[in-house]
């Protein structure tokens, strides 16, 4: 019985979809603190500064902070050494694959982006053009886990390189347009350290912790840039080694050791920190607003358009390939997946305006697309399921 039991629980810790629900646990109850007495003292938790001395200088930032830019900084090395996996043997190996989720992401920028100005044209909320252009990675690929072998697992991969670049995008924006400047000196520095990050590549260095020790100094000038920090994780990942033979190699044996932290530590506190959302008078109302609406159409309608058209032209054009064993119905529910916005739609959404009435409509806004978009999608891509997809096809 005891052994039963451990199996069990073994079983159902190592399943991919317990991060998800995890995760959306904490969303819950984020939200249930938000709006009960602990949300004041919950706020001062996330606003409590956490540091330490170098000597030369001290680093000392919110705990809001180390979770939305340290923390996720190491979840974006997570799914930056996915993607290099599948660029280098994978999903993503042909360049007509590979350049399928980088069109359908720009698709997934363009279009709500235009949707929103549209709506918003000549209002004092205009400049919120960038809010509905994120997809958020996190929650988007938690529920796709969540779907398991209902889907191929190049829907996973695909949905994952997409929204790498739906967020990379999204900080390019950030840095043009919502940058209010940039620390050239700290941008310089940072980039060296990817020099020689790439240098410790092409030297064939091994040893993981001559990639992590200086990982870290890149984090830190990327933060001090102006950039957002968590692009460092993508790129340290990008020069993590990896090896064409059978021998388990540095990138797998990190991948390795993160996945677990990400899915059942990292993801849930981003959750926990990032949906305390406090409901307040007149938030229904403001769905319908030029502000509400074009959150709204820009996530859910938008999205879903932008990354089904533009992946349509792509393959007809003979630019790209479908993910194997993928259709037309699973790109339409990647796309609704994709109005998954959250995390960085209310990052620019704080950027974007002043008034908190604005930024507290938007987060609303953000908040219900974000549920819905990810309900619609979990739905629709479950209702195709005709048969058991393997967890990984050969390409």
């Amino acid at each position: 019985m005891n052994k039963r039991r451990t199996s069990v629980f073994k079983n159902f810790f190592n399943s991919e979809k317990t991060g998800g629900i995890l995760l959306l646990i904490c969303v819950f109850f984020s939200l249930f603190i938000a709006n009960s007495d602990s949300r004041l003292a919950f706020e001062q938790l996330l606003n409590t500064k956490l540091g330490f001395n170098l000597g030369l200088t001290a680093i000392s930032y919110t705990v809001s902070t180390w979770i939305n830019d340290g923390l996720m900084a190491i979840f974006f090395l997570l799914v930056g050494l996915e993607i290099k996996r599948e660029l280098i043997g994978g999903e993503l190996s042909s360049l007509q694959k590979a350049s399928l989720p980088v069109l359908a992401a720009l698709g997934g920028m363009l279009v709500p982006a235009g949707i929103y100005f549209a709506i918003n044209k000549g209002t004092d909320t205009a400049s919120g053009w960038g809010i509905p252009m994120a997809t958020d990675i996190a929650f988007a690929l938690a529920i796709i886990a969540m779907l398991g072998k209902n889907i191929p697992s190049s829907l996973k991969i695909f949905l994952a390189a997409l929204a790498i670049a739906d967020d990379l995008g999204a900080i390019l924006v950030i840095a043009i347009f919502y940058t209010e400047q940039i620390h050239w000196e700290a941008l310089y520095i940072a980039t060296g350290i990817v020099g020689l990050l790439f240098s410790l590549n092409y030297f064939k260095v091994k040893s993981l912790l001559c990639y992590l020790i200086p990982g870290i100094f890149l984090w830190y000038f990327m933060h001090h840039s102006g950039i957002h920090a968590t692009i460092a994780g993508v790129l340290l990942a990008f020069t993590i080694p990896i090896g064409k033979d059978k021998t388990i190699s540095p990138l797998e044996k990190l991948e390795h050791v993160l996945t677990k932290p990400v899915n059942f530590l990292i993801m849930p506190i981003f959750a926990l920190a990032n949906t305390n959302i406090t409901f307040e008078r007149g938030m229904i109302e403001g769905l319908t607003s030029p502000l509400g609406l074009g959150i709204i159409f820009g996530l859910f309608v938008g999205k879903t358009l932008g990354v089904s058209f533009f992946s349509f032209l792509a393959v007809k054009l003979k630019l790209a390939k479908l993910p194997t064993l993928a259709n037309w119905k699973h790109i339409i529910g990647v796309g609704i997946l994709a109005g998954i916005g959250f995390t960085m739609s209310i990052f620019i959404s704080i950027l974007s305006f002043s008034d908190n009435q604005q930024i507290t409509t938007a987060k609303f806004a953000i908040l219900c697309t974000s549920i819905f978009s990810g309900l619609v999608g979990f739905i629709f891509l479950k209702s195709l399921k005709n048969k058991s997809f393997p967890e990984t096809e050969t390409t």
